[in-house]
């Protein structure tokens, strides 16, 4: 998080947008860079070096796979949250569709619909996931005709747990081949019951699939113990370089690749891996966790103090997410009477850099789903603003933030 004075001694950028991505961590490029230029071998070719390149990917993936509460055979490495969300969702979709003898049902209509929902295959996700698990389920609604159900959440946007116990009841569960659902929402930063979801998921016979993307490495991950079936990261949230990834799943959940090739990562993810990738997610990581395990009460509070200073400052503002159980450096806001688009290009003026929900609808300049999801009016919802961090802010960052605010604000509201 960059905060330094500018050629002109005045306060230089202040990046308040790690939910969309982070720097690349000085020990992650360290730990790199041998593996780009001297030990840069094949790691499946059997000469010395590509045996040296085995012997780092093996380490890395038992150091990952620790770090997340899990063993190194869980561990898939991918290019990042979306490949990984995608194998999950389409490739465990697919492999239950064949398992439980379910076949791809097209065209439904009101005439032959009842007839034929009664053997449809099911996909469940809440009504708040990250497009790369929607867009999957859709996929595979317009492949396979596959129904996909989405379970609402709340005005804090959690789950309810009710609907998706009513959705896996009776018959519905012998068709349903997935529940999918993310851990940590990217736009409001409230945290789900994992463990509560899991145990009813797995009443009904059906796996679950988390999306873990904005939770590793800020809060703990026990991939294990909670029982998830699989669950997806993306290490540039925690350090690494952009395009690195990884899917945990366990050896006991049925899963088709979506990629073909030579077979590498059990045969579940084809391509030359990437050992300097790999060792990279470890390394960050890792990094990450301790930093969290040191700091997490410190971030926490800055973050109270950011929310509170905020909402003092502007009192028609509106915190989103649950106040308590949600992710220790994240605060957003919707502030009616302006949009998070004009508040965004003002404050990026005065040096502070934020989003307005996820960084992937951004450029589209889109109301954040979650937002409507959670029931807040369209015209209310366009106006959300997400101010998300990894390390403590000091005081006076917090004071920076809550001054140009008020003046932002202020100023867009008399225009």
């Amino acid at each position: 998080m960059a905060d330094t004075p500018n050629a002109s001694g005045e306060p230089g950028e202040l990046y308040l947008d790690a939910a969309a991505t982070e720097p690349v961590s000085p020990a992650v490029i360290e730990a790199m860079t041998p593996f780009l230029t001297e030990a840069y071998a094949n790691p499946a070719s059997v000469h010395q070096p590509g045996k040296t390149a085995a012997r780092a990917l093996d380490a890395a993936r038992a150091s990952f796979a620790a770090a997340l509460g899990t063993r190194p055979d869980d561990v898939i490495f991918t290019s990042g949250g979306t490949e990984s969300d995608n194998l999950a969702v389409k490739g465990i979709a697919m492999a239950r569709m064949r398992k439980l003898g379910l076949r791809p049902v097209y065209g439904l209509d009101e005439t032959d619909g009842k007839q034929l929902a009664s053997s449809r295959p099911r996909i469940i996700i809440s009504a708040i996931e990250h497009p790369a698990v929607a867009q999957s389920a859709a996929w595979l609604h317009e492949w396979f005709g596959c129904e996909v159900v989405r379970i609402p959440v709340d005005a804090q946007a959690h789950l309810d747990l009710d609907a998706l116990e009513r959705e896996l009841d009776g018959e519905a569960s012998e068709r349903t081949t997935i529940v999918s659902t993310m851990l940590a929402n990217n736009e409001v930063g409230t945290v789900e019951p994992v463990e509560e979801l899991v145990r009813i998921a797995h009443a009904h016979g059906v796996p679950i699939h988390v999306d873990a993307v904005q939770a590793a490495g800020q809060i703990p991950i026990r991939f294990r113990d909670w029982d998830v079936d699989a669950l997806s990261v993306s290490g540039h949230k925690f350090g690494t370089p952009k395009g690195l990834g990884a899917l945990l799943v366990r050896g006991r959940t049925p899963i088709e690749p979506v990629l073909s090739g030579g077979g590498q990562e059990r045969g579940l993810r084809s391509g030359t891996q990437n050992v300097a990738g790999a060792v990279a997610l470890a390394i960050g990581l890792n990094e990450s966790n301790a930093r969290m395990q040191a700091q997490y009460r410190e971030l926490v509070a800055s973050r109270d103090m950011l929310i509170d200073a905020v909402l003092r400052v502007v009192p028609r503002a509106e915190l989103t997410g649950d106040p308590v159980r949600r992710l220790p450096g994240h605060a957003s806001f919707v502030f009616p009477g302006v949009t998070g688009e004009a508040l965004l290009v003002d404050l990026d003026a005065r040096g502070i850099a934020a989003s307005s929900g996820s960084a992937c609808a951004i450029g589209r300049h889109e109301i954040p789903a979650t937002l409507l999801a959670m029931g807040l009016e369209p015209s209310i919802a366009k106006s959300a603003l997400r101010m998300t961090f990894r390390r403590p802010l000091a005081r006076e960052q917090i004071e920076r933030v809550s001054l140009a605010l008020e003046e932002s604000y202020a100023g867009l509201t008399r225009r």
